[in-house]
């Protein structure tokens, strides 16, 4: 076509010019199977690719924020005493200025190398899956600016609020120690309960209590990895749950034959003949535009037998659901779409044979994972095409010993135009959506095991900075080392307990919100989450916060008394 032109115009054209010799109809691009599967899967990356670095860019927000506020809050002391031989607030906002500049430039320079990296086997994975002849990778200069620029604003946002408060800080007041926030009773010790607890315990909840902005930004960090953790592994989920309604409960048959023109119902016979075959039922396709009100969809209807066992429709709540012998299913995607509902009448407008129009009422919509179909009892979609008893094809159950005998008679056969086994259906199902996906899954867990980490171990680490005078004081007054180690593990462990049922939550929200904006008409996503995915975030989770509190043990049993308690001039 050429450029400017309106494809609709031209295929009425086309459609009248060929219907005297038997046109089936034409059709735009945007209609092709291949184009629309290249188009969707564009559109699922362009998604993914708005949502996941909001997500963690996120993260790396609230990780900035909470390093640079808590390193400032350790070293006011030395701010005071510059600010007090004279050392500008500018000069002082941009030291640290300088240093979160470095951490973003290490990031941006690491970052752009891996997407290079990542982007060019990305490209490579296309051109394996979809048979491109080339699919080169290029990084525009456009792309580059705008990945640094909104890292550079991510980090301006993460770490402004820290700088602001440099520069407000008075030399005078700073000099002295923080001091506690709030001096009255926990809310244990109001209540009574103080007395179940030992004295380390009882430390831990007046820390809590007295700092409980410190302790929800802990809690906020640590949920925020475990929901991307959920994210990460929701889609092996869906996909597994997909494979086993799509392929278990609703396609059962091992082969579907399809036949290069509407062909005889006593060619079934012939098939259900040959060795190997046990049973056989046929279907027929025709393609069609259903219209309702301002609504229409070009797909195909499908009739089968009314008590077919092998390729079986399913309702919401995955029962069978026969084919009625007057009225139309409709998936539930092509409802929504069409926004019809069961008994709702549809025009039905053929594209093949005769073309006829005819109103049919929506007996029910089935529930589909893949495809937009619609489809009818086979004798009723015979009438409707004013036909005998014809069929496109045939579902077979078959023995698979005999399956490379059967391949060969298949194809012997001039009027079969191609087989596809179940099997290699649900193989190729893996190869496409499944495994692009599960690559995703496999940086995203990867990230998230980092970002999980990186938030328990800061939060461990900054806190160990902040009480090390506190905890060598009790060391000297004769606390042993797992006590005080206790003091400050303990409620890095109570946060994190609190944090996994939050990050729950807060995944659930994630997870429902990622699906709903990778659907598309040729395949939907179930948002199911399984235990095992609660378990795997969870799991992670503890074992960050072990390891991280490991180590800080460590720090705090080889922690040098005289050197934190003497005194700063």
């Amino acid at each position: 076509m050429s450029p400017g032109s309106r494809p609709a115009s031209v295929i009425t054209e086309l459609d009248r010019i060929l219907e005297p010799y038997g046109g089936l109809g034409a059709y735009a691009r945007k209609d092709q199977v291949s184009h629309r599967y290249l188009s969707e899967e564009f559109r699922q990356l362009e998604q993914m690719a708005t949502i996941y670095p909001l997500i963690f860019l996120g993260v790396a927000v609230f990780l900035l924020q909470v390093v640079i506020s808590r390193l400032i809050a350790t070293e006011r002391e030395e701010i005071a005493i510059l600010k007090a031989f004279g050392y500008y607030n500018r000069a002082l906002a941009l030291h640290y200025l300088k240093l979160v500049l470095m951490i973003v430039g290490c990031g941006v320079g690491v970052g752009l190398l891996a997407g290079f990296w990542l982007g060019h086997h990305m490209s490579e994975l296309y051109m394996d899956y979809y048979r491109f002849p080339f699919l080169l990778f290029t990084l525009k200069p456009g792309n580059l600016v705008f990945a640094v620029a909104v890292t550079l604003m991510a980090a301006a946002f993460g770490t402004g609020g820290a700088l602001w408060r440099v520069v407000k800080l008075a030399p005078a007041v700073a000099m002295r120690p923080e001091p506690p926030a709030h001096y009255g009773l926990s809310w244990p010790e109001r209540f009574g309960l103080i007395t179940f607890f030992s004295q380390p315990t009882r430390m831990i909840m007046r820390n809590l209590g007295r700092r409980p902005l410190k302790a929800a930004f802990s809690v906020v960090g640590i949920a925020l990895a475990c929901a991307i953790l959920m994210v990460g592994t929701v889609f092996q989920d869906a996909i597994d749950y997909i494979v086993e309604i799509q392929f278990g409960l609703a396609q059962r048959e091992d082969l579907t034959v399809t036949f290069v023109e509407p062909s005889a119902y006593r060619t079934l016979l012939s098939l259900q003949r040959l060795n190997g075959v046990a049973h056989g039922e046929p279907f027929r396709s025709v393609p069609v535009r259903l219209r309702f009100r301002q609504h229409s969809y070009r797909t195909a209807i499908v009739g089968s037998l009314a008590d077919s066992s092998l390729h079986r429709l399913i309702d919401e709540n995955l029962k069978p659901l026969a084919p009625p012998l007057a009225g139309i299913v409709l998936t539930d995607q092509l409802g929504l779409i069409l926004d019809v509902k069961a008994g709702d009448t549809l025009t039905v407008e053929v594209l093949e044979g005769k073309r006829p129009q005819r109103l049919i009422p929506v007996a029910a919509l089935s529930k589909e994972f893949i495809g937009v179909s619609a489809y009818m009892e086979l004798g009723a979609l015979n009438r409707l095409m004013r036909e005998d008893n014809l069929i496109n094809g045939a579902y077979l159950a078959v023995d698979e010993l005999h399956l490379p005998g059967l391949y060969a008679a298949l194809n012997g056969m001039p009027r079969v135009a191609g087989t596809v086994a179940r099997r290699h259906a649900v193989t190729s199902f893996y190869e496409t959506m499944a495994e692009q996906m599960l690559i995703f899954t496999f940086f995203i867990i990867f990230f998230a095991g980092v970002i999980a980490f990186g938030v328990v171990y800061n939060s461990a680490r900054i806190t160990l900075s902040e009480r090390a005078r506190e905890l060598a004081s009790l060391r000297i007054l004769g606390f042993r080392r797992y006590e005080v180690a206790y003091i400050l593990l303990g409620e890095l462990l109570f946060l994190t307990l609190v944090a996994i049922p939050a990050g729950f939550l807060l995944g659930y929200a994630l997870c429902a919100y990622i699906i709903y904006y990778l659907q598309t008409d040729l395949y939907r996503i179930p948002l199911l989450i399984e235990p095992s995915t609660y378990a795997f975030a969870a799991t992670v989770i503890i074992l960050a916060t072990l390891l991280s509190s490991a180590l800080v043990a460590w720090r705090i049993y080889h922690l040098d008394l005289i050197s934190v308690l003497k005194i700063r001039e």
